[in-house]
């Protein structure tokens, strides 16, 4: 399929007409040109890796564009040492290929990592590292994307195809808060995306600014490290255990979804979470009103899965505090006057999407979070060939479903295309 489909976009890309409509383009841009046969993918992390899999399953090829020196940069680069999956391997396998038998129910982070470079190998995925996309525009006299990538040696390329795959996921870039008094702090302010072990920090008075499972996991490595976390907790949060009656908290959702509204999902849920946690409101940790899976549904806030991090804080261990009014020098003040003395902070502050920064397209994508407008499960699909892979909030399960559809579509437009270029076959 794809030779022919290569001849097909030979005859086009040698055509007068369209080397003459290149040639009217600005030809900074156009100096580079490497016309791509399948799909352009913007990201190499599990979202692009699912997109490339699903396609050379149907004889498509593609190009990834990697910024970074690795695939899956975010898991590889700027996760701490202790993180393991949060949810049992058979709901984070990338489609086509699943985990090894070996693996344990919650693959540690290395693990993760064997399986997405095993997973590459398995299929053959070569993506071009050190490629910083910086522009990308459909022209519609034409009807190809063009992709403009600077490489790690300044070098500029621009990428034609007829297809381009937006796989950069929600958590492209980190969220550093501005809060006031930041610039006098003298201790280091360190985002989690740099964080590594509490091993530098022992013995030392830090705050966790964020209570998501991420700044839940950093002030219980702390506490491992003999340090003294103290963790801002400005909304309410769901705080359920891990696994309820022998299942994954998440699989059993999953599951009991199959049967029961999701309002009565929820309310078993806490019932549970509730004999086996116990009321977290004392510790300063208030639920929604909204139930957790109602509440992810709204608005993609995702429950914390506890790991320990509770009982840390019911003996004391992790102090949750309220907002951050102002920082000083060696100290912070909260919103109820409180002041605590710390020696570092630690931003637990999540990630945002950096699409609108390079992608020239305001239908598809919102300009305000990066987001496509459209909400699951109909995100995958915008214009003029343009898809997106891995903006569901609801992690590798959404991006599989994303990347197989992205491959069928994919291969129906070739099909039709073939169909009028050789009519008679």
């Amino acid at each position: 399929m794809m030779d022919r489909w290569r001849e097909i976009e030979g005859k086009q890309l040698h055509d007068p007409y369209f080397s003459g409509k290149i040639a009217q383009r600005d030809q900074s841009t156009c100096r580079n040109l490497v016309p791509v046969a399948g799909p352009v993918i913007v990201g190499a992390g599990p979202s692009g890796l699912s997109a490339a899999a699903c396609l050379r399953q149907k004889g498509i090829s593609s190009v990834i564009l990697e910024r970074s020196n690795c695939i899956a940069s975010l898991w590889q680069l700027k996760t701490y040492n202790r993180l393991r999956l949060h949810l049992p391997k058979q709901f984070c396998e990338l489609p086509l290929m699943g985990f090894p038998t070996a693996y344990p129910t919650y693959p540690t982070k290395q693990q993760f990592i064997d399986y997405l470079e095993s997973y590459a190998r398995n299929f053959d995925i070569q993506p071009r590292f050190g490629e910083t996309v910086a522009n990308a525009e459909y022209d519609r006299r034409l009807g190809y994307w063009f992709v403009t990538s600077t490489g790690q040696k300044g070098a500029v390329t621009c990428f034609t195809s007829r297809w381009l795959v937006v796989a950069t996921g929600e958590n492209a870039e980190a969220v550093v808060p501005d809060i006031e008094g930041m610039e006098d702090f003298e201790g280091p302010i360190r985002h989690t995306s740099l964080y590594k072990s509490g091993e530098e920090f022992r013995g030392k008075r830090v705050l966790v600014v964020g209570c998501g499972n991420s700044g839940m996991e950093v002030c219980l490595d702390l506490c491992n490290h003999n340090a003294r976390p103290f963790l801002v907790v400005r909304d309410a949060v769901h705080v359920l255990p891990r696994e309820m009656l022998g299942m994954s908290t998440f699989g059993l959702s999953m599951w009991l979804l199959q049967w029961f509204p999701m309002r009565l999902v929820d309310r078993f849920l806490l019932l549970v979470s509730q004999i086996v946690l116990g009321d977290t409101t004392p510790f300063g940790l208030h639920r929604p009103a909204v139930g957790p899976l109602e509440l992810k549904n709204m608005c993609g806030k995702t429950p914390v899965l506890d790991v320990g991090t509770l009982e840390k804080i019911k003996c004391g261990d992790i102090k949750v505090s309220p907002a951050i009014k102002c920082l000083e020098r060696h100290s912070v003040e909260f919103v109820n006057g409180k002041t605590e003395h710390l020696d570092a902070i630690v931003l637990a502050t999540g990630y945002r999407s950096n699409v609108p920064s390079w992608l020239k397209e305001g239908k598809m994508f919102s300009e305000e979070d990066g987001f496509p407008r459209q909400p699951f499960p109909n995100g995958w699909k915008g214009d003029c060939g343009l898809y997106a892979v891995g903006f569901t909030k609801r992690g590798i399960m959404g991006a599989s479903m994303d990347a197989k559809r992205i491959a069928e579509d994919i291969e129906r437009c070739q099909r039709e295309m073939e169909c009028s270029f050789f009519p008679h076959t």
